[in-house]
């Protein structure tokens, strides 16, 4: 891991991007060296230049690509390649900060430029050619110890952006082997901090980690070292335990992790509306996470998940400990009738048409879907009896 083969970066074979980067005397850092260096699928590519943003935005364009400056206080432009965009950000430097936010000068100091980053192994950089790989803190020693440390004082860096701390504990769910016992006193000690940062900063790192490999051992010691007190305090040693139920049952089932079904576990069912929100879930998923505790039903698989969607009844029926295997690849089926059907049999335009329809769907339910001719032979049975 001395150094990042070219040949097998996931960014090699794009061509402009490695052109671009050499216009903009940038190297690739963070994640996309970290996975590549692991051998992970590589999600994004970020860039850091000693140029000025008014010097990229210039130089993007005149590459024939379109800059957008999208965080260009803090010195961020993203390139808009034919192949997906770049985010390419100058060297900079903390001036202040308040644990939520910071203000930023630029910098052309590589070193510098690592010094504020977070993790050892989120400051890596490499050429965009040749692969070489430049590390001022020990990341590379890190990464290959599955050690996820802080750059410097743990309380410093604590104190520049408090989510560093559910940062610390989501890359040791995702990276971690042996835990650094320096950082995590110091995530222990300044827990409370978390209090200061909105809730939807929190919810984006707590479910991001709830999908990661070893999302169990950390939660569990999260909630060992009082981490989610002072935020989620419904989070205790008894969801930790759901939690490593619901995952072996995914795993059992062949079912995909799902960060809201793994957070439903989590919680205690009373909890799920107050917390999700708390969090400030979208609606769609505050609505789902508090569903998914609502049990298997007495219907079956099929009705379930014709009633509330194969998704929502996976969740439900893997939070019960019940099979999915009957719906996990089901498409279900559309009633073959409709309210002009039982109209043109004789029913009144109004609400008993929808009584009717309510009627002849549940028995169609109930009987396992039948086809269009069991339907037809149902409603005229409802309008005969209405």
């Amino acid at each position: 891991m001395g150094g990042l083969n070219p040949v097998t970066a996931p960014w090699v074979e794009r061509a402009e991007l490695i052109a671009l980067a050499q216009r903009l005397e940038a190297r690739f850092v963070g994640g996309a060296v970290r996975d590549s260096l692991l051998g992970h699928a590589v999600a994004d590519i970020d860039l850091a230049t000693p140029l000025s943003p008014e010097t990229v935005i210039e130089r993007v364009r005149d590459s024939g690509f379109k800059p957008v400056p999208t965080g260009i206080a803090h010195g961020t432009v993203t390139a808009v390649l034919p192949d997906g965009p770049v985010e390419v950000t100058t060297l900079r430097r903390d001036v202040s900060t308040d644990g939520r936010h910071a203000v930023v000068a630029f910098t052309d100091d590589w070193r510098e430029d690592a010094a504020r980053r977070d993790f050892t192994m989120n400051a890596l950089y490499a050429d965009p050619a040749s692969g070489e790989l430049f590390d001022y803190f020990g990341g590379l020693d890190d990464l290959k110890a599955g050690r996820v440390r802080f750059i410097g004082d743990p309380l410093q860096r604590i104190a520049e952006d408090h989510l560093r701390i559910l940062r610390f504990f989501r890359f040791h769910a995702r990276f971690g082997q042996a835990v650094d016992e320096v950082g995590l006193e110091a995530c222990t000690r300044r827990a409370n901090d978390l209090m200061a940062l909105s809730r939807e900063r929190i919810a984006a790192e707590l479910l991001k980690l709830l999908v990661a490999p070893r999302a169990v051992p950390v939660i569990a010691l999260m909630v060992e070292r009082g981490i989610f007190r002072a935020v989620i305090p419904e989070i205790d040693a008894e969801g930790a335990a759901r939690l490593a139920v619901l995952m072996e049952r995914e795993g059992t089932a062949g079912v995909a992790p799902d960060a809201i079904r793994r957070l439903a576990a989590l919680l205690p069912p009373q909890a799920a509306e107050a917390v999700g929100a708390r969090l400030k879930l979208s609606n769609l998923d505050r609505k789902r996470l508090i569903a998914a505790t609502a049990g298997p039903g007495d219907e079956g698989p099929h009705a379930l998940a014709y009633r509330v969607g194969v998704a929502g009844a996976v969740d439900r029926l893997l939070l019960a400990g019940e099979p999915v295997d009957a719906i996990r690849d089901w498409t279900p089926p559309t009633l073959p009738l409709t309210g002009g059907a039982l109209v043109a049999r004789g029913i009144g335009k109004g609400p008993e048409v929808a009584r009717l329809l309510r009627q002849v769907e549940s028995r169609w339910i109930a009987e396992g879907f039948p086809d269009a001719a069991r339907v037809g032979e149902l409603a005229d049975a409802a309008v005969a009896q209405a």
